[in-house]
């Protein structure tokens, strides 16, 4: 086996849930990997504070449970895939962080997230969410605010 494979080997199995792979010692291996999980879900709190705030004590568990298998795409890509798949499990707040980001960007979910264009309204947890003309609108019932 070449060089450039031991090392996707290795990368595929600290970042992807890939196995071990021969010749590297387990125990250094999941330190590592639990080190770059850390890191990671750190990344993605603070691009996803809504979300963070959402899952309180158990988001580094439950980060760490969904990435687990997962290559990095990015904290904001790893974000806003976990946001879709917790759904009505996440509390208003969360929702109308995910809902904003879907007003100024679009995701498939495969690629990296793409600017949108034009105008974009939302209406999620109570909130209406308009951006216009690279200016953002968030109302409730009790307050509005420029984002």
């Amino acid at each position: 086996m070449n060089y450039a494979q031991r090392q996707a080997d290795l990368v595929s199995s600290l970042v992807a849930g890939a196995d071990d792979p021969a010749g590297f010692d387990a125990a250094r291996l999941a330190a590592a990997r639990a080190a770059l999980l850390r890191k990671r879900a750190g990344e993605v709190a603070a691009a996803w504070p809504e979300l963070r705030l959402a899952l309180g004590t158990r988001w580094s568990d439950r980060f760490a449970e969904w990435a687990r298998d997962r290559r990095p795409a990015g904290a904001l890509s790893d974000g806003w895939s976990l946001a879709r798949e917790l759904g009505a499990e996440l509390p208003p707040a969360a929702r109308v962080e995910l809902a904003a980001r879907e007003c100024t960007h679009r995701f498939d979910g495969l690629g990296p997230p793409i600017p949108r264009r034009g105008p974009a309204l939302r209406l999620v947890a109570g909130h209406l969410i308009v951006r216009f003309g690279g200016r953002m609108w968030i109302w409730n019932r009790n307050r509005s605010s420029t984002v």
